[in-house]
């Protein structure tokens, strides 16, 4: 998967728009959406919020969480977990890349949003980073992902699956030989607890 498949089933997700136009229900492969009638909140996925937007029609709410206080915690959270915390959304950085970039106007504090989210995103990098460090050098075989959203294990995954197989090619060549050096059979015993 790369990020633009991740990016599109991101854009499949709903949100709350408020629309200026009366329409009837549309009907859509993913199931009906509407009616639309003007200053009646309504929920449509993210796409289709985007055009409404792009033609000027729509109001568009933004999610709960995006609002500054709300994002500090989650940051703070994030600093202060040895592990990944919770995100609120599982597209947090599709969502928030589609909306700072196409509807500002409606969101409160835009600039200072997207600085979270970037530091979010950041933080949650660099203990992704840690983490397959930490995994690699311990010749570990497998690892948890728990509360990693689809957008950062496709981050990672060009390199780890090529890392992790070259390891593991490594250990097997090392330890398939009948004749070695001393320092092979040294690094051949700290590869043991290596599976694939």
């Amino acid at each position: 998967m790369d990020p633009d498949e991740v990016e599109f089933l991101g854009e499949k997700q709903y949100i709350s728009i408020i629309p200026t136009f009366s329409s009837n229900v549309i009907h859509l492969i993913s199931g009906d959406v509407g009616p639309f009638r003007p200053s009646i909140p309504i929920r449509v996925p993210f796409w289709m919020a985007m055009q409404l937007k792009q033609q000027r029609i729509c109001k568009i709410e933004p999610p709960e969480w995006m609002e500054v206080d709300k994002l500090e915690a989650i940051k703070e959270d994030e600093k202060n977990s040895r592990t990944f915390t919770k995100m609120p959304s599982d597209h947090y950085m599709v969502e928030a890349k589609i909306l700072l970039a196409s509807a500002t106007d409606d969101i409160p504090r835009a600039d200072e949003i997207r600085t979270i989210i970037k530091d979010i995103w950041d933080v949650r990098m660099s203990k992704l980073r840690s983490s397959v460090d930490v995994l690699v050098k311990n010749n570990g075989s497998y690892a948890a992902v728990d509360n990693l959203t689809l957008m950062e294990i496709n981050s990672i995954r060009p390199l780890l699956p090529h890392a992790l197989d070259t390891l593991y090619r490594l250990k097997n060549s090392i330890t398939g030989g009948s004749s070695q050096s001393q320092s092979t059979t040294t690094f051949s015993r700290s590869t043991t607890s290596f599976h694939s």
